[in-house]
């Protein structure tokens, strides 16, 4: 399968790629800013998986730029996408009397807009398979309508709602090119972006977990669900 993977250099998106690295008959794109971390995510996964292949990609998402460079490279590593998780994320931690326009565009640019930018250049690329490509959108219980809010993540909480919102929207359109989205809302793991939203606290599951769980269900979900919001959490936070 071809799989893509935004938000890699870290915590679950990282531990995705692993993860889909295991299996050597896949090819996995793995997109983040940092050089470093995606090189040494290469290097870890070609001596534990002899064979796997696994790209690094290093692409500021949130600067958008899809229709240039950035088909241009990821066409070099794959042909066609059999999955897309859009799981790169911005968070900014302030209350919401000092958060600036750039503040809230910045989170909405990574989160909301590099979504749509990144899936409408891929579009032409999916559905050519037998089973539906899967588009899965890691959001947030934070975004989750009812679930409880938190002072200082308005920035971030409502960009994933809006995310929530995009996925919907994007399955009705979609709709008859073989092409499945699906927006899972995730609760505390223990991450760096958790670290910064709850300083101090401790998340009672770990990004390998969490990992596993959206592995699992970005290979089998798209036979059971179609623009769907699922909230993925045992805690609050």
């Amino acid at each position: 399968m071809n799989i893509i993977v935004t938000g890699a250099s870290s915590g679950i998106g990282n531990e995705l790629c692993r993860l889909f690295a295991s299996n050597i008959n896949n090819k996995v794109v793995a997109i983040a800013r940092n050089r470093i971390k995606l090189e040494q995510l290469r290097r870890e996964c070609l001596f534990q998986y002899p064979g796997a292949k696994i790209y690094p990609m290093v692409f500021d998402l949130s600067n958008g730029g899809f229709e240039r460079d950035f088909k241009r490279e990821i066409l070099s590593f794959i042909s066609s996408v059999d999955i897309l998780i859009n799981n790169a994320g911005l968070l900014v931690n302030k209350p919401f009397e000092e958060l600036t326009n750039e503040d809230v565009e910045s989170v909405f640019r990574t989160n909301v807009t590099s979504v749509f930018g990144l899936t409408k250049v891929l579009l032409p690329y999916m559905g050519k398979a037998e089973q539906p490509t899967h588009i899965v959108n890691i959001s947030s219980m934070g975004g989750y309508q009812g679930s409880s809010k938190f002072p200082g993540l308005s920035a971030y909480s409502s960009s994933k709602a809006a995310l929530a919102s995009l996925t919907e929207c994007m399955a009705e359109e979609f709709k008859g090119r073989n092409i499945s989205v699906n927006c899972l809302a995730i609760g505390a793991v223990q991450t760096e972006m958790f670290s910064q939203a709850f300083p101090g606290e401790r998340a009672p599951m770990q990004p390998l977990q969490m990992a596993q769980f959206i592995k699992d269900f970005a290979l089998t979900g798209a036979a059971y669900f179609n623009g769907k919001i699922l909230p993925v959490s045992n805690s609050t936070p």
